[in-house]
Order: structure tokens, then sequence, then C-alpha cells
């Protein structure tokens, strides 16, 4: 399988520099893919996990051009430069893969990233044959393997869901969902934005957490005319995330 990795855009804080981090909110570097973790970039360790699994193939990383090359070489294929859009830079790299049935999709952000974690994913989101495959982690897992993280969570039916960053995507639908996918990125910490979105029934549901993941899923196909599958991952690693200070200091704990 291929993959693209999501790792920045063109906007910057040219007064910060890397090492400047001085928000306990979000870190103010001009790329966090650029981060150094343990002496190493934080985009390194996911590119490391990608190229130990013998389920993925070839690798296209959109973000700083420049940079990105001079940190990764010849361990990644293709290197996009990137624009102020996720979903834009998706489009994109997803020009070097349209013959594929399935693309693999991930941020830079999650340095704890298994092999065990990705091929579980990719495996259940084969078996789902969706266009779109999200991944979330249920909280008592989280809870368990980190129990000093914070995250956001969605109270569903089933439990408390934080959602994750990587995604199988079928290219095929990228015309009919580009609008969809590029909120729910947008959205995907904020679970109440994120059910308006697909509606105010939703909202009230979530509110008394009578909502289901099957739900969301038909409501999705019936929105854009694709099959989509929520994909529970019982790997936490999925959606740590690094976005403020006690992120850098949770992840160094376990690298």
């Amino acid at each position: 399988m291929n993959v693209i990795v999501l790792a920045g855009d063109k906007k910057t804080n040219p007064n910060v520099a890397d090492s400047g981090i001085q928000n306990e909110t979000a870190i103010k570097i001009h790329n966090k893919a650029l981060l150094k973790l343990k002496n190493k970039y934080m985009i390194e360790y996911i590119i490391d996990t990608l190229r130990s699994s013998s389920m993925i193939d070839k690798i296209a990383v959109v973000g700083p051009k420049e940079e990105l090359s001079s940190i990764l070489g010849n361990r990644i294929d293709y290197i996009i430069e990137g624009t102020d859009s996720i979903v834009e830079n998706a489009l994109l790299a997803l020009e070097h893969f349209e013959g594929d049935s399935q693309v693999l999709i991930a941020t830079s952000d999650i340095p704890m990233l298994t092999v065990e974690a990705l091929e579980d994913f990719i495996r259940k989101s084969l078996d789902a044959e969706a266009d779109l495959c999200y991944s979330v982690v249920n909280k008592k897992v989280n809870d368990k393997k980190y129990p000093e993280v914070k995250r956001t969570y969605a109270r569903l039916w089933e439990g408390q869901f934080t959602g994750g960053n990587i995604f199988l995507f079928n290219p095929a639908a990228k015309d009919r969902c580009k609008d969809f996918v590029e909120q729910m990125l947008e959205y995907r910490k904020s679970p109440a934005k994120m059910a308006m979105v697909l509606g105010f029934g939703f909202l009230i549901r979530l509110a008394l957490g009578v909502l289901t993941i099957k739900a969301v899923q038909k409501k999705s196909e019936r929105l854009l005319g694709i099959k989509g599958a929520v994909i529970i991952s019982e790997y936490p690693e999925v959606g740590n995330d690094v976005d403020k200070i006690s992120d850098i200091q949770f992840v160094e704990k376990y690298l």
C-alpha cells in the first residue's frame, strides 16, 4: 500500500525558532514535523515506522520541500511542496497514486505510532471494504496504557472515543467528499462541530450519549454516496499527537 504523510503547510511563524516552544496551548514553531524529539525530527519517527512495515510501498510527503529533502533524503519516494490547505495537500499527493484502490493517509505528529498499530488499522480497514476509513480509540484503552495523557473524547453509545490521525482513502472518491473531509479534518478534535456537520439530530444524540458509530457511518454514506467506516483501534498511538508542551514531555517519556 502507498501512503501520504501530511507534514505541514506554508503557514509560518518567523518569530519563533525550531526550539522556541513558548506556549502551553500550542506549539509555536514553523512546522511541527520539524520539531526535534530526543535529537530526532518528529517526521522521522513516522517515516521509520512506515519503512519498517512490509505492508507499505511508496511514501509521499507533503510539506516544506527544501527542508524535508535535507532531512529525509532518499528514504521517501515523493516530496510535494505544501499549500495552506490540509485537504489540498492530500489531493496533490493523491495525483501520484490515482490508480490505487486504497491509499493510507497519516499526519506527521504521531511519533509514537508503531508498526503493530499501523498494520492493525490497515487490516481492519481493508476488511471494512470502505471508501473512507477513520481511526478512533476508546478512552478506556488510552487511560489503561497512558493514564497521564489528556485527550478530547466524544461520548457515543458504544463508549467514549478520541479521533486518530491515520485514514484509509479511495482516491476515486476524492471529488465526492473533498469538502466533507476538509471539515472532518478541521473538526476532528471538536466532536460537537463534527456532529453539526452531520446534522442537528446528530448533535442532540451526541449530547445525550446515544449516537452510535453505525449511525455515523450510514449518515456519511447518505451525504456522500460513498461507504465510510469507523475503525476502532486498540492502539492509542494512532491518536496521541503532539499539540502542546505537555504532549512533548509525554511522548519523549515513551519514545
